[in-house]
């Protein structure tokens, strides 16, 4: 199947990209995981980044967050060149590997300040606008109730509303986020589709990489499909399902990691790059 081209939209009558690639390729070291993309993402698209095993979803997320190498073409963030894009606060990552270690001792509430750090400098401490803004974010994702609780005791899809909470805390202009709903039970499922679907409802900008496109295609606007390392779909999700020639309904199992990274990176956790993506900050 051939790339379905969606066309630029930069001109004085349309918005600015948030996400500009041009023929944008990404990897590890030398080696292209993802060659020849070219896109727009505008403000207030959700998108879903779909796609086999080892097709480059994870890859192209990751490499757009500067967390592997940019290996080719022009990538601009909000009108930057990605070498020399610096507010790493303006994308909320939400990864992968989200579920939290049994061995992290922390409250909702503390894992979710840790969003707020690049907004409050080296030495800043949480000030009223900060708490609102945290227990507004526990809100959104019908965690209000669970605020003082140890997240340690929080079942899997609840951990993971947690860590979008962390994400929305640092008020971002586009939401990321790494198979959301992939692990977690059918309830669970249901309940961050609801979460997501009230984000959607705000006018939040989301890409959303994922297996379980049932799970989220009621919310979607645009579905980016990966083969290969390649794009092989980019339109809306009444297009994708005729292409298919049925409603998709994706994967309920059990996910597996879908892109070979470098060797450590199976060690990763879902508070890493924590430093990265908040200007050094530490939590």
């Amino acid at each position: 199947m051939t790339a379905t081209s969606h066309a630029p939209d930069n001109g004085p009558n349309g918005p600015e990209a948030i996400v500009s690639m041009r023929s944008a390729s990404f990897g590890y070291a030398d080696r292209v995981v993802v060659s020849g993309v070219t896109l727009d993402i505008h403000a207030g698209e959700v998108v879903a980044i779909l796609g086999p095993n080892g097709s480059g979803k994870s890859t192209l997320v990751k490499g757009l967050l500067g967390l592997n190498d940019h290996l080719g073409g022009d990538v601009a963030l909000f009108q930057t060149p990605i070498d020399r894009f610096r507010d790493h606060s303006r994308l909320g990552y939400v990864p992968q590997r989200h579920t939290l270690s049994a061995s992290v001792r922390a409250t909702a509430t503390e894992i979710v300040a840790i969003g707020r750090l690049p907004h409050q400098g080296w030495l800043g401490r949480p000030n009223h606008e900060d708490h609102r803004i945290i227990a507004e974010s526990l809100a959104v994702v019908g965690l209000d109730d669970r605020a003082d609780v140890d997240v340690s005791t929080l079942s899997g899809g609840q951990q993971r509303r947690v860590l979008i909470a962390r994400a929305l805390a640092a008020h971002p202009d586009v939401l990321i986020m790494d198979e959301p709903t992939a692990g977690v039970d059918l309830a669970s499922q249901e309940v961050l589709s609801q979460v997501l679907a009230r984000l959607a409802g705000r006018g939040a900008t989301m890409l959303i990489v994922t297996h379980e496109l049932q799970a989220v295609e009621g919310v979607l606007t645009r579905i980016i499909q990966l083969k290969g390392g390649q794009v092989t779909f980019d339109g809306t999700p009444a297009d994708y399902a005729r292409s298919q020639g049925a409603p998709t309904t994706g994967h309920n199992g059990q996910h597996h990691d879908d892109d070979e990274g470098p060797p450590d990176s199976a060690a990763a956790g879902p508070l890493d790059h924590v430093d990265h993506l908040h200007g050094g900050h530490s939590g």
